[in-house]
């Protein structure tokens, strides 16, 4: 018999354990996984804060220019920066109306690069940025309170169902390029363009 009840406080034991993990896990998942994402349709050249796979709120942006694409696929938000200080090459630019990266930093897992506010605005709906995500200052202000550190972000570089569905048809710019391409030299067809 006292091994009977050995066994049992030893079971007992390990229920509490599993139910104290699982509870832990639940909470977290609460916190970090609010089935929010970010999605950029690079050739859209917008971003849509995506919560339970309907768009909340549909951005603008610049993407990457041809000389510096933006990257493609599914990222991390690791890193958020209210007035950041810009860093490149020697220079140092303070917050403040003259920083490149504007009010707000939101840096992606892939390294170097984010989604960041500008003081370039009239930049915003073209392929001008060296691969980051350009957003005007008020914009990326309300971004960054919408999101958190752990969120996906998906950056598509060709229009599909899901773009289609957040983002509407394409743009009479985007269709120009496309028909612009579609119609390029086949000897063109076998070029890859300068990347980072």
């Amino acid at each position: 018999m006292p091994r009977s009840e050995d066994q049992i406080r030893k079971l007992a034991a390990a229920a509490g354990v599993m139910l104290m993990a699982a509870a832990e896990a639940l909470a977290q998942d609460r916190l970090a996984g609010t089935g929010r994402r970010i999605v950029v349709s690079i050739p859209d050249r917008k971003l849509a804060v995506v919560e339970e796979g309907r768009a909340v709120k549909v951005f603008p942006t610049a993407v990457g220019a041809p000389r510096t694409p933006s990257p493609t696929g599914t990222f991390t938000l690791v890193r958020r920066v209210a007035d950041p200080t810009w860093y490149s090459k020697g220079r140092v630019v303070p917050p403040g109306k003259g920083n490149p990266v504007g009010t707000r930093w939101l840096g992606l897992s892939a390294k170097g690069y984010g989604i960041h506010g500008t003081n370039a605005p009239a930049s915003i709906g073209r392929n001008a940025s060296h691969g980051c995500i350009r957003m005007r200052n008020r914009d990326v202000e309300e971004l960054f309170e919408m999101v958190a550190v752990g969120d996906i972000v998906e950056l598509v570089g060709e229009r599909n169902a899901e773009t289609k569905r957040l983002f509407g048809p394409p743009a009479a710019a985007v269709q120009a390029a496309a028909a612009a391409l579609a119609e390029a030299p086949a000897a063109m067809a076998g070029t890859t363009g300068e990347g980072q």
